[in-house]
């Protein structure tokens, strides 16, 4: 409570009248979502509400996230990089994810506050602390994100809910859309003449593959034509809509799961394979049971748009659709990850259902990060490579177009804060300022493509390491060498450029490393005082 009360005191709450002029704003996070899965990004899933949000608005082709779900939900909401907020692993300092943040690592809502914001949150959470204590008003909460028929953890303003017993009815896409339906409709009834944030954080696509019947049937037939068929079809609408103008990489065959749990693999049978083999040499059996995984996924994807679609109804009917600021991007790549956890998998249920845990295994990850490299924990393109749309029909002129600026999660809460009108940043309990946002406001680049530029976009996740500096990307699996891509010319990194620009990789070597001791200084300061969030 005092973190909000010395927010007020620093930033004074806006006049009713001036709050109200500004924009709305809806942050929609996928999970484990593929960059083309969508329909505007190339993908053959049912995405039509989010196909219309890009339509009438813009799609991003160069946006990142940070390669795994918790560090991105630290980044997007605090507007650092995960590691100066410790929220993934540095060595030496308690971090990753069970991190807790330093005090001055506000989340969005209570930088919004006083400005007249009211903030919702519907799904996942995946940070420190809960929701209500970091500035929200109102939470719906999953954190049992291995049941979407039946999670036995969840939280309603903090406060936990009953289990939900199997058979209810329930499932968590639709319920995340409820709470976000219910809290619009108590906005505009209650709060009409305050703007809001609302953070609609979907545990869809990720793993366990949970869908409702009548979702996967619609996509049964389609993926029985394998994964590079999928693949070649989707690189082909890639490239008619102007997404990627390069090479399509290609296929890692002997890159699998990135952690291997050989007893998943006797539990889920002789259908499951954790390599992307040509799909000419699998089994009958393999074919139907990749071909099924699919079609879940498929399922959970085009479920989610479904739900969407109410939230933007609710939008519309409360006469807030044209000044609500709506961002849709996923927390990292699709996953390659193949294992067995919860309530288990038992092979003679339908996939898809309760008693079932599948996940999408490397083959399908690889067509749905079409057309980049590796997945999910990696930051080769495949895995920190995210779709952006971005809709705002009162604020952006564009309709329809591409913006080929870079850009990163870090840079949502500049955005929104330049929008809001906070031009300041918070202040610790000492009064002392915050760093600067690792982030930059991505506002001109709604009007002009490539006119907001970053000196570097940095990562580093389980020993991966990246760092982009204009068009030159340096990357490093874990131990590997390091590789050198000039993304201008090779967005898809399948020209190593290392061994003929030598000073190159040394001059990103060092600055990646500089900003490695750089964000461990800063992360350890709190923590050398003994004190933390």
């Amino acid at each position: 409570m005092w973190r909000l009360i010395a927010l007020v005191i620093l930033f004074p709450p806006l006049p009713r009248s001036m709050a109200a002029e500004r924009p709305n704003v809806l942050v929609i996070l996928a999970d484990d979502l593929g960059f083309s899965d969508l329909g505007r990004y190339g993908g053959e899933i049912e995405t039509p509400h989010l196909d219309l949000l890009a339509e009438h608005g813009l799609r991003f082709t160069q946006f990142y996230s940070t390669a795994r779900c918790w560090p991105t939900r630290g980044a997007l909401l605090t507007g650092y990089y995960a590691q100066q907020i410790r929220r993934d692993t540095l060595p030496g300092i308690p971090s990753g994810g069970r991190g807790q943040r330093p005090e001055w690592a506000r989340l969005l809502p209570e930088l919004l506050k006083p400005a007249g914001y009211r903030s919702y949150h519907s799904g996942k959470w995946h940070v420190d602390g809960m929701p209500l204590e970091n500035g929200f008003d109102r939470s719906y909460y999953l954190r049992d994100q291995g049941r979407f028929f039946s999670p036995g953890a969840h939280f309603k303003d903090d406060r936990p809910l009953p289990a939900v017993e199997r058979d209810s009815g329930y499932y968590a896409t639709t319920a995340i859309a409820d709470h976000a339906v219910e809290t619009l409709r108590e906005h505009a009834r209650e709060h009409a003449d305050r703007p809001f944030f609302h953070y609609l954080a979907f545990t869809a696509p990720h793993f366990p593959l949970h869908a409702l019947p009548e979702d996967i049937a619609r996509y049964r037939e389609l993926y029985r034509q394998g994964w590079e068929a999928i693949r070649g079809q989707r690189w082909e609408r890639i490239q008619k809509l102007g997404i990627i103008d390069a090479s399509l990489s290609p296929v890692e065959r002997e890159i699998g799961p990135p952690y291997h749990f050989p007893e998943a693999l006797k539990t889920l049978g002789p259908g499951e394979v954790n390599r992307p083999l040509p799909w000419s040499e699998l089994t009958d059996e393999q074919r139907e049971f990749q071909a099924a995984k699919m079609a879940v996924h498929a399922a959970m994807v085009d479920r989610m748009d479904r739900e969407i679609g109410r939230v933007l109804d609710q939008l519309r009917e409360m006469n807030a659709f044209e000044n609500t600021l709506i961002l849709f991007l996923s927390d990292n790549g699709a996953s390659a990850e193949i294992m067995v956890r919860d309530d288990g998998h038992d092979s003679t249920a339908a996939a898809g259902s309760a008693a079932t845990y599948l996940c999408l295994g490397p083959g399908w990850s690889t067509a749905a990060n079409t057309p980049f490299r590796r997945h999910k924990t990696w930051v080769h393109e495949g895995g920190i490579a995210t779709p952006l749309i971005v809709h705002w029909p009162q604020g952006i002129a564009a309709r329809g177009e591409l913006r080929h600026n870079a850009g990163h999660v870090i840079d949502v809460v500049p955005t929104v804060l330049e929008l809001a009108g906070v031009a300041d940043r918070p202040r610790d309990e000492d009064g002392n300022e915050a760093p600067p946002f690792a982030g930059r406001s991505l506002v001109p680049v709604f009007r002009q493509d490539h006119s907001v530029s970053h000196d570097a976009l940095w990562w580093l996740h389980e020993g991966n390491r990246a760092i982009r500096v204009g068009q030159w990307k340096l990357v490093s699996a874990r131990s590997d060498p390091w590789e050198l891509y000039d993304l201008d010319t090779d967005r898809t990194e399948t020209n190593n450029l290392a061994a003929e620009h030598p000073e190159k990789v040394q001059k990103l070597r060092r600055q990646w490393n500089k900003r490695f001791i750089e964000f461990q200084e800063l992360a350890s300061r709190d923590v050398k005082k003994g004190s933390g969030h």
